[in-house]
């Protein structure tokens, strides 16, 4: 035990003349750099009495908290919609702009065609009433005759017909053509109400794909500016991203109403034909009794072709 305390003396004896020897210099040393120092300055001679203190200007220090400049991207402080379109790019201003006069133009044609059904619907409605109701075409004509529309274009088809055969012609015949002439009438009149609704289907079809032209050119702005400004930080991307979200936005805002619209004017429109199409089978029902009225009244056989004047 004895042995073992003495080792461990003399280990310490020896790491403490180690730190002696490395200490020693410097102590040494360092007033005589100092006085190397004071040396070396201009206008102080070594030994002599020291002056007054002179103060070193500090210099200053980048605070390195403050962020980092981010170029000459001018970032937008405003990210709401309006904001973003002033500072957008001029061909996605153009983008938003179209699709807004298209999202204005379908909610035009909404108004105008819903107004213009309604009305057709239930003129066609009432003559249709009429129509039934009446015991020969002339007296479905007087009925009708203040009102407007495709109804009426069928009476007066018929009329004309009429007026147009005579007694050298069979029954039959005359029934095709006016089955004809009232299948063009109903005909010109479903193209007429649905005119208009076109545009409808094309802007449901393209305003995706225009949204979507300017989402390509936000996002293509977006990686110029990081390229220019020489960083990745978000503040610079956002404003690129966020306007290409917002044509995205526009395109699907302008055709969802549209395709909807569309699909209502589609069920509305198709009910209405299916309205003309009772109102003409009313009429040749109408002519057909008129002419068995009157082949059944002329006195003579009934190969021989009859007068139409018996169906007035």
């Amino acid at each position: 035990m004895a042995v073992e305390m003495r080792y461990r003396v003399r280990r310490l004896a020896v790491v403490a003349g180690r730190i002696l020897f490395l200490a020693a210099p410097m102590a040494l040393g360092l007033p005589m750099l100092a006085l190397a120092q004071e040396a070396n300055m201009p206008g102080v001679t070594p030994g002599a009495p020291a002056g007054p203190a002179v103060t070193v200007p500090a210099t200053p220090v980048p605070d390195v908290s403050a962020p980092a400049s981010l170029g000459t991207v001018d970032l937008p402080r405003d990210l709401s919609p309006w904001g973003m379109y002033q500072t957008a790019d001029p061909l996605v201003k153009a983008v938003l702009i179209g699709l807004v006069i298209a999202s204005v133009i379908t909610w035009t044609v909404w108004l105008s065609k819903s107004v213009e059904l309604a009305i057709a619907r239930r003129r066609a409605r009432k003559l249709l009433i009429s129509l039934a109701s009446a015991r020969s075409l002339a007296e479905a004509a007087q009925q009708i005759a203040q009102s407007k529309g495709p109804v009426r274009r069928l009476v007066d088809a018929a009329k004309v017909e009429l007026e147009l055969s005579d007694r050298t012609m069979d029954l039959e015949g005359i029934k095709e053509r006016i089955a004809s002439r009232l299948e063009r009438v109903e005909a010109n009149g479903g193209r007429a109400i649905m005119r208009g609704t076109g545009v409808l289907a094309t802007i449901g079809a393209t305003a995706p794909f225009v949204g979507l032209f300017g989402t390509v050119w936000g996002i293509m702005n977006s990686f110029i500016g990081i390229s220019k400004s020489q960083t990745t930080n978000l503040a610079v991307v956002a404003p690129g991203i966020a306007e290409a979200l917002l044509a995205t936005a526009f395109g699907l805002a302008a055709a969802i109403p549209a395709v909807v619209i569309y699909n209502l004017f589609s069920r509305r429109i198709a009910d209405y034909r299916a309205l003309l199409g009772d109102a003409s089978a009313e009429v040749l029902r109408l002519v057909s009794r008129d002419l068995d009225r009157a082949a059944a009244s002329s006195p003579s056989s009934s190969r021989r072709p009859i007068s139409l004047s018996a169906a007035e």
